[in-house]
């Protein structure tokens, strides 16, 4: 069993910056991957990017590429995403997720080819 927590969220203006982790807890070894969803009111959900032990390319959604990057200290067991010129339009509860699988696309940005769930940072860009 893995728990994952996140933290790093909170109010920040357009143009601003924020870094989200993802601590996990429990055994994580061999095949994983860890993704980042995001979720609006109102709205569905989104994947966000997503990282594997297979050590390939990160993926991410078209509305994050060149400001969002993930990245993870394994000595540390976290999951990072770095998140630059943020937009209103992000405004959003995000999720980290993993899975003891090395899910390629289209599962990478799938909520239900994840087993494991945080409980969600809350991440606002406002004026």
């Amino acid at each position: 069993q893995l728990q994952l927590a996140e933290s790093g969220g909170g109010l920040v203006q357009p143009g601003g910056s924020l870094r989200l982790s993802c601590a996990v807890r429990g055994i994580i070894v061999g095949r994983h991957s860890i993704g980042w969803f995001r979720q609006a009111p109102g709205k569905e959900s989104e994947g966000v990017s997503c990282i594997n032990s297979a050590g390939g390319v990160p993926s991410y959604a078209d509305s994050v590429t060149g400001r969002f990057t993930i990245s993870r200290d394994s000595a540390k067991k976290t999951v990072y995403l770095e998140m630059k010129d943020l937009k209103p339009e992000d405004t959003a509860v995000y999720y980290c997720a993993a899975d003891h699988t090395i899910l390629t696309a289209p599962l990478r940005t799938d909520v239900a080819a994840y087993e494991f769930w945080g409980q969600g940072t809350q991440v606002s860009v406002s004026e």
